[in-house]
């Protein structure tokens, strides 16, 4: 399979095994990857050593820790390739010991040597950190890419200076690191707006009729032994840059201009014609995202499309293809998408993807299985048992995605929800159906206590999806519920249920009111705070 033949792509699962599985060799044309690690927690942590003693409760447990694992380890040592990088890791395995930081070089390492394998000669990497891990990182792209392939450390100011200060500067930036496959590598130089200053002082020129600002420009030729570029024009005579005909045709544009007779001709330069201040490496242009931007997902380390946009404008071309393995809430695909560039993403959570799922649905219309694949997610019932018997909570998450909804947070408690379907009605009033999902076995208990949670929570319906086959008891308590009336004064069941097989290969729906709209499976919702729970307490 060809980087030409490579179709759009979500994939769920390792993006160690994907990669090995699914990307040929020199495949792709520009990586960019922030991989997941807990910059929040006191840095000494991370290097303390993974042994039960008085310090162990100092390391908390955090979702993107990776701990020290002496399989991992060997089975990394044992693979005979790239020598002079194990002995590399072995020497950063001396001073770091069994730490966490060590057990996260270790996961990372293979997977760079993936990444430049995948990475097309012409292709760039730029690999997304924080001050804690990104000098590991660092020696470890040396190691695979060679020192002389590296290109930037980027300074990108993620936020303000915060918090009390007492024993350091606060930290207020992250890293990226920029490495190429060779010399060939793409390269489209970028430039940002130029400083308010600047054009307060050069550009103080506005056009009355169109609003242009511009500047006036010298015209005369530094060189005075110039006899061919010798002449009057506009009774001034000087050496001038350009040949008589150019200085005509200039000035019936407009473009030459003579302020009163007698002066100097100068040229004209319109500050939205100029490409603008050249980009350096240190960003400090593109904020974070606000509690109220529209672009907000709620996803913990998303990151501002505007920077991601940059990254690839620079380091790719239309049609070229983008790879983001840990993917999260989706803004790398989302900005190949918008830029026309092709892509495969990967993560290892089903909420992940199911939330680059939403985004493609709401921003670009797009549809799984018709303009893009999916990879790894359950496409049968069977498969759904496999996940329940393997993560059951990633299974709950799945299944709630699987009908547009928000998958309840971690952090809040059950409560007897596992998700909420958001939808409007034809005034904009914000309403939403309570989703529970039940891998296990079944009873019709189950869904007297679901009407409760109902009831309690005011939702105007109640999905229960379910892997067994319900009893007739439950679904003679379902119809215990009522109904729920919808605009077109159709009656809907207020609560129905359906196996993941209906939904899955039968393609049996949940009964929904016509006259409303789906709220892009509520995502555009967790940057209001439905991470943080704030949807999902009961009033």
């Amino acid at each position: 399979m060809s980087a030409s033949k490579t179709h759009n792509t979500l994939y769920y699962g390792d993006n160690l095994a994907i990669m090995r599985e699914h990307l040929p060799d020199e495949s792709v044309d520009l990586i960019y990857l922030d991989p997941p690690f807990n910059s929040a927690r006191d840095y000494n942590v991370l290097f303390k050593q993974a042994k039960r003693d008085e310090n162990q409760a100092q390391i908390v447990a955090f979702e993107d820790t990776w701990h020290w694992s002496k399989a991992r380890y060997q089975e990394f040592f044992d693979d005979p390739c790239n020598v002079p990088l194990f002995n590399l890791m072995e020497s950063l395995h001396r001073i770091l010991g069994t730490s966490d930081m060590m057990a996260y070089l270790v996961m990372m390492a293979p997977r760079i040597i993936e990444l430049h394998r995948v990475l097309a000669p012409t292709g760039t990497l730029y690999l997304h950190c924080d001050p804690t891990a990104g000098h590991y990182l660092r020696i470890i792209l040396d190691g695979v890419f060679g020192a002389m392939r590296f290109r930037n450390e980027i300074i990108w100011k993620r936020t303000s200076a915060k918090g009390l200060a007492f024993t350091r500067f606060a930290s207020n930036h992250d890293v990226i690191l920029r490495y190429i496959k060779s010399t060939e590598a793409t390269w489209n130089a970028q430039y940002a707006e130029h400083d308010r200053e600047y054009v307060k002082q050069f550009y103080g020129h506005v056009e009355s009729k169109t609003g242009r600002r511009y500047s006036l420009d010298n015209l005369v030729n530094p060189n005075r032994d110039r006899p061919n570029l010798t002449y009057e024009f506009l009774g001034v005579t000087r050496v001038w840059r350009w040949t008589k005909d150019r200085m005509l045709a200039a000035h019936k544009k407009g473009l030459v201009i003579q302020a009163k007779p007698g002066s100097v001709p100068r040229l004209k330069r319109y500050l939205d014609e100029q490409e603008g201040t050249p980009v350096g490496d240190v960003w400090i242009d593109i904020p974070p995202i606000g509690a109220q931007s529209h672009e907000r997902m709620g996803y913990p380390t998303q990151k501002p499309l505007a920077l991601l946009e940059r990254i690839i404008n620079a380091s790719s071309n239309e049609g070229d293809l983008v790879l983001d393995p840990f993917c999260g809430c989706g803004t790398a695909v989302v900005a190949a998408e918008k830029l026309g560039r092709r892509w495969i993403g990967i993560d290892v959570t089903f909420i992940a993807v199911d939330l680059m799922i939403s985004r493609l649905a709401s921003d670009f219309s797009l549809k799984r299985g018709k303009h893009y694949k999916t990879v790894g997610d359950p496409k049968d019932a069977y498969s759904a048992l496999k996940l329940f018997e393997e993560s059951p909570k990633e299974f709950e998450k799945w299944a709630v995605g699987l009908v547009a909804g928000v998958p309840q947070p971690e952090k809040v408690g059950d409560k007897g929800i596992d998700g909420k379907v958001y939808f409007q009605d034809l005034e904009e009033n914000l309403q939403f159906a309570v989703v529970q999902v039940k891998g296990g076995h079944l009873n019709p208990g189950m869904i007297r206590d679901f009407a409760h949670v109902i009831d309690r929570e005011k939702a105007a319906m109640g999905y229960f999806i379910c892997l067994e086959t319900p009893t007739k008891g439950m679904y003679s308590a379902a119809e215990e519920a009522g109904f729920f009336t919808s605009p077109s004064r159709r009656k809907i069941s207020k609560m129905q249920i359906r196996t993941i097989k209906e939904l899955l290969e039968e393609n049996k729906e949940f009964d929904f009111p016509k006259g409303y709209s789906l709220k892009s499976g509520g995502r555009r919702l967790l940057r209001s705070g439905e991470m943080n729970g704030e949807l999902f307490e009961s009033e």
